[in-house]
C-alpha cells in the first residue's frame, strides 16, 4: 500500500468535498493518482454524497427487524430531507438493510464512535494502558499502541464503522453513502435500540426431573429417604458363676 501524504489528500479533498478519511482510501486504492482517485470517489457516490450531508433531515422512517425464531429484534430511526424520499422502495430496503445489520452485531452500541460518552473512552483507555504486553515498552510506543487499540475498540462498538453485511468490501457509512447519492437527499442513521430475549433477566433454577414431570404430567420421583443403620444389638452381661459352697469344718468323729 502506497504511503499516502497528507497534502496529497488535502490536494483531493478540495477537488471533491468528500471526506478526509474517504479521499485517503481513493488515493490508497488508486496508488496515488487524483484523478483516479476521483473516479473513484464518483464510482462510490461518495463525492455528492457529501455535499449534501449538511442538509436537514426532518422526514424518514423507523424500521424494525424481528430475527428467525423471535429472540433478537430491533428498532431503527433513519431520516432523510422529504417524505417523497421517505416513500421510496429504495430508501425503505435502506432501513431494512440497517435494521437487520444491527441485529447481526451485538458488540454495537452507538451509531457512530463520535457518540461515545468520553467516559467511556477514558474506560477503555485505562483498560488497554494497563495491559501487561506494554510494562516493559518506552512511553511513546505504549502511547501509540493504546491509541490503536483504543480506535479498534470504538469501531467495534460504532454501527457506521462495521463492515456492511451484504458486501465485506464497504463499511455500513459507505453504504449509506452511496444510498445517498442514488437517492439525492441527505441521509442520518439517528437511533436504535436492540432487544434480546431474556436479557438482564435472573433466571430460577429448577429441578430437571421436576421439569419433565411438570411437562409430561408425570409426578416428579420423589428423592429417597435416607435409611438409618440399626444399631448394634446389646450383648448380653456375663454371669458370675456360683461361689462355691463351703465346706464342713471340724474333723469327723471316730466311731468307739
Amino acid at each position: 500500500m502506497a504511503d499516502i501524504p497528507a497534502k496529497l489528500v488535502k490536494e483531493l479533498r478540495d477537488k471533491t468535498n468528500a471526506g478526509f478519511g474517504d479521499c485517503k482510501k481513493a488515493l490508497e486504492a488508486t496508488e496515488g493518482d487524483i484523478e483516479k482517485a476521483m473516479e473513484w470517489l464518483r464510482q462510490k457516490g461518495i463525492t455528492s454524497a457529501e455535499k449534501k450531508s449538511g442538509k436537514i433531515t426532518a422526514e424518514g422512517l423507523v424500521g424494525s427487524y424481528i430475527h428467525t425464531g423471535g429472540r433478537v429484534g430491533v428498532l431503527v430511526e433513519i431520516n432523510c430531507q422529504t417524505d417523497f424520499v421517505a416513500r421510496n422502495e429504495a430508501f425503505q430496503a435502506l432501513v431494512k438493510d440497517i435494521a437487520m445489520q444491527i441485529a447481526a452485531c451485538p458488540n454495537v452500541e452507538y451509531v457512530r464512535a463520535e457518540d461515545i460518552p468520553a467516559d467511556i473512552v477514558e474506560r477503555e483507555k485505562s483498560i488497554e494502558s494497563g495491559r501487561d504486553d506494554l510494562g516493559n515498552k518506552p512511553e511513546a510506543v505504549r502511547e501509540k499502541i493504546v491509541a490503536g487499540r483504543i480506535d479498534k475498540r470504538l469501531k467495534e462498538l460504532s454501527l457506521l464503522d462495521q463492515p456492511y453485511i451484504k458486501d465485506q468490501s464497504i463499511t455500513v457509512a459507505e453504504f449509506v453513502k452511496q444510498n445517498i447519492a442514488g437517492l439525492g437527499e441527505n441521509i442520518q442513521v439517528r437511533r436504535f435500540v436492540r432487544f434480546v430475549m431474556g436479557e438482564g433477566i435472573e433466571k430460577e433454577e429448577s429441578d430437571f426431573a421436576a421439569e419433565v414431570a411438570a411437562q409430561t404430567g408425570a409426578t416428579a420421583p420423589a428423592a429417597p429417604e435416607a435409611v438409618a443403620e440399626p444399631e448394634p444389638e446389646a450383648k448380653p452381661e456375663a454371669v458370675a458363676a456360683p461361689a462355691p459352697e463351703a465346706k464342713a469344718s471340724g474333723k469327723k468323729k471316730s466311731k468307739k
